[in-house]
């Protein structure tokens, strides 16, 4: 009884790579949503393509730092 106790007691550390991904996409998603209901362009390709690009490899990264957080180890 005092191991399955245990268990449910279990505290689970914050994990910060699903907000960030979240909130990346989410800017990404807003970008595109503006430039389509816009008649003007917002960000020229140029600019859009390579933050794009950084922006995954950003979150990329974070996943990777935080993937001890998510594992989980019986």
């Amino acid at each position: 009884m005092a191991e399955q106790q245990k268990r449910t007691k279990r505290r689970f550390r914050f994990d910060p790579a699903g907000p960030v991904t979240g909130l990346f996409f989410l800017v990404l998603a807003g970008l595109f949503l503006s430039d389509g209901l816009s008649e003007v362009d917002g960000v020229p390709p140029e600019v859009l393509i390579p933050v794009v690009l950084i922006g995954l490899g950003l979150v990329g990264t974070v996943r990777v730092l935080t993937r001890a957080r998510r594992r989980n180890l019986r």
